[in-house]
């Protein structure tokens, strides 16, 4: 039986993909620093990506045959708060990781979880060719990171980027803009008159659901060459595009009656669009996005809305 580690379990790509494996039949180890929610069936080890020892003890227990490295401090806004322990987690988290399966599994196959963030604003159409210039500390712990699986593959490491663009789904913590902005509607939608405070309407992003990219991470561990691949739909769409789609799902046209822009949320660095190119995801893996951004807004819209119904 084939055994997948992932790091990052009780993360929101985490979960999807354990629950994608299993159903495969693969036997899956996830690793978790803390005592969030994991799919049943998932063997859990406690584990702080900053202690090589416990990431090295974990390693030598499963000796597992796919490692998927996602976890990580994924936040943009708060990695300007923290972006000591973003780089320790995001950059030498990979490091120890690797180095783990160097000793303990030397013929597993890597898939470590990349971001769009590692990327120019300069450069519209973003590939794997896009040249690297981090405008953030979490792009940045990224970019290292990516460099970092450059170096590993030229040692021989079967270890592969996925570099990721904006995904969501109804498992996005409530830190993210888009569960903020489907837990607004929502409330609203069941009477609220609290605003829904935003920052800047007009910043444009590449956004998938997060189904569609664990699929894509699947292919990548199975396939014959470790490499690079962008993972993305390849249609930006603004802050207020995602507003307005959440809204129409509930019927609420005249949205910008609703919101509000707090000029203390705007980022020092915010790229104003970035859509991703996945064209080699498509014609080496036959990886392309299967649901769609409005069917993707209106199941976290619907989620929000069962919860608060839930509690009432």
């Amino acid at each position: 039986m084939t055994r997948a580690l992932i790091t990052g379990i009780t993360g929101q790509d985490g979960g999807y993909l354990a629950e994608q494996l299993l159903a495969e039949g693969v036997e899956v180890f996830g690793l978790a620093a803390d005592d969030g929610w994991i799919p049943d069936g998932v063997q859990r080890l406690q584990v702080d990506l900053r202690s090589g020892e416990d990431v090295d003890r974990a390693v030598a227990e499963v000796v597992p045959d796919e490692v998927y490295h996602l976890a990580g401090l994924s936040s943009v806004a708060r990695s300007w708060e923290a972006t000591e322990l973003t780089l320790d987690i995001n950059f030498l988290g990979l490091v120890r990781v690797v180095e783990a399966v160097r000793e303990h599994a030397p013929k597993a196959r890597i898939v470590h979880a990349s971001s769009s963030e590692i990327f120019t604003e300069d450069v519209t159409l973003q590939d794997e060719t896009t040249p690297i210039r981090p405008r953030n500390p979490y792009g940045l712990s990224k970019a290292v990171a990516h460099e970092a699986v450059q170096f590993y593959r030229d040692l021989g490491v079967s270890i592969s980027s996925v570099i990721l663009f904006n995904h969501e789904s109804v498992r996005r913590p409530d830190v993210f803009v888009t569960r903020r902005i489907t837990k607004a509607v929502a409330q609203i939608a069941r009477g609220s008159s609290e605003p829904l405070t935003l920052g800047n309407l007009d910043a444009r992003r590449d956004w998938g659901h997060a189904l569609d990219v664990v699929r894509a991470l699947r292919l990548v561990a199975r396939h014959e060459v470790a490499d690079d691949f962008v993972i993305a739909t390849g249609t930006s769409r603004s802050v207020a595009d995602f507003v307005a789609a959440a809204f129409a799902h509930v019927g609420i046209e005249n949205w910008r009656d609703h919101v509000e822009v707090d000029d203390d949320l705007l980022r020092p660095t915010d790229a104003p669009d970035r859509r991703g190119n996945a064209a080699k995801a498509a014609a080496e893996l036959g990886w392309a996005p299967e649901i769609s951004f409005e069917d993707m807004v209106a199941e976290m819209v619907d989620a929000d809305l069962a919860r608060l119904d839930q509690q009432s």
